[in-house]
């Protein structure tokens, strides 16, 4: 998975600045410039009594030592030139006493503030642990697709959280979640939490892809019920929920969610998915007269299939101008698909002037390659299976034989589902039932079928 761990260059010139020795050469400096000024409009006191404003400078952008040195240096320095220049020391003493007054709010200042943002980093940092502990590393590989990704909260504190996705291996497919709760920070968070829990669930209970999106409507509903008794706000999820199974094509229920795109060999086929039905997100079901629908979709080896939160869309550059997504799916049709997710992080980055404003989430889904026919290893036919398991009844391998144990050709660092990771038990996705059971029609339904989502 891809997280922002780069600084910008103006962030890494800022830290040099921030150096003590640095600092207090420029201390020196500014010093040196009020003094010569002050030499020059032959008025000395006025104008090198300035220095009584470089602890507070300091105080808001260096440390405490940084602010105690410099906060000596100008009272001690203010004195001598003073004395210097009146000979008279009741004329020097209440300028140089408002100096140390002022240097000694500073240091206090100084002290709150880097107070106040180790306790903000502090709960910054574990907010952003626990999401990303929560979410599953990437890339990861099932036996129908190879999905990678990446995942990049902003920086602010009041802005972790919203943006879910989850991948599950079930005994009907390969099912995919991407969501983007409404609202930020912790609030979000919770709500999202429920979602991930029911979409853990259901996906590996429910035969049907509208059974799913049910239990996830379920869990915001009974989400809100209890944010309403405590007095926090009812939030709206939207979200795409996939099936993917051994056919090309996939089956989707959008609940209001961002059109997902297809990043094609061709460039002129590059871009969004033609999905007829938005439908409503998630929490609003009650106000769509319209019940959900599953739509077919193919995708066959080759294109990528592109699912985003409004963080990609709404991404901006300095002059606030909008991502231009659709423009850049044609210029991605030639990028090699485990290449793609780092692709699209790298240019947000250059567009954006790594001024992030939202949480983006983007996951790239492509089909596994189908295996060789009686080639070794591929772990379908008779014999011995890819993971070295004995062949399960009817020559299907056993329960550790449906994923291979080595990653995927060509794509470095696919997780193969083997740790058992994917929220089951590792065992066989079929139940352990062998090679007659026919996974991609158990429980299956027409493509658009109707369910209501009461």
């Amino acid at each position: 998975m891809t997280v922002s761990p780069w600084q910008p260059a103006s962030t890494r010139r800022r830290d040099a600045l921030l150096e003590t020795p640095v600092l207090l050469l420029m201390v020196f400096l500014a010093s040196l410039v009020l003094f010569t000024v002050g030499r020059l409009v032959e008025d000395e006191g006025r104008v090198v009594s300035l220095m009584a404003f470089l602890p507070p400078i300091v105080a808001v952008i260096g440390s405490v030592r940084q602010t105690v040195l410099t906060a000596v240096w100008s009272t001690g320095t203010l004195f001598v030139v003073l004395l210097g220049i009146r000979l008279d020391v009741g004329e020097v003493i209440p300028p140089t006493f408002a100096t140390a007054l002022m240097s000694a709010l500073s240091i206090g200042a100084c002290r709150y503030r880097i107070h106040r943002n180790a306790e903000v980093s502090r709960l910054r940092s574990a907010a952003a642990a626990l999401q990303r502990q929560l979410l599953r590393p990437l890339p990861f590989r099932t036996p129908e697709v190879i999905i990678d990704g990446l995942y990049q909260p902003v920086e602010e504190d009041s802005m972790v959280g919203g943006d879910i996705y989850e991948i599950a291996m079930s005994p009907y497919g390969t099912r995919v979640l991407i969501a983007d709760v409404q609202g930020k920070g912790l609030p979000a968070i919770g709500t999202a939490f429920s979602v991930l829990g029911a979409f853990r669930e259901a996906a590996q209970r429910e035969p049907d892809l509208l059974g799913v999106v049910d239990a996830l409507e379920s869990a915001v509903e009974r989400h809100n019920s209890f944010a309403s008794r405590t007095g926090e706000p009812e939030r709206f999820v939207t979200a795409l929920v996939l099936t993917f199974d051994e056919r090309s094509c996939g089956l989707v229920v959008n609940c209001g969610h961002l059109l997902p795109c297809l990043v094609c060999e061709d460039p002129d086929e590059s871009g969004p998915l033609p999905l007829a039905d938005p439908g409503v997100p998630l929490g609003l079901i009650g106000l769509s007269p319209e019940p959900r629908r599953i739509e077919e979709f193919d995708l066959p080896e080759g294109n990528t299939l592109l699912l985003f939160t409004d963080g990609v869309t709404d991404a901006r550059d300095p002059f606030g101008v909008f991502y231009p997504l659709r423009e850049r799916l044609r210029e991605w049709s030639g990028i090699p698909t485990s290449e793609l997710a780092a692709t699209i992080a790298a240019d947000l980055q250059r567009f954006t002037g790594n001024n992030q404003r939202d949480d983006i989430a983007l996951l790239a889904l492509h089909r596994v390659p189908a295996p060789v026919p009686g080639g070794e290893g591929d772990g379908r036919g008779p014999g011995t299976a890819a993971g070295g398991g004995e062949p399960g009844p009817g020559g299907e391998a056993g329960a550790s034989s449906r994923f291979t144990t080595g990653g995927v050709p060509g794509v470095p660092g696919v997780t193969d589902g083997t740790d058992g990771t994917d929220g089951t038990d590792g065992t066989d996705r079929d139940g352990g039932t062998g090679g007659g059971a026919d996974r991609s029609h158990a429980g299956a339904t027409d493509p658009h079928t109707d369910r209501t989502g009461a």
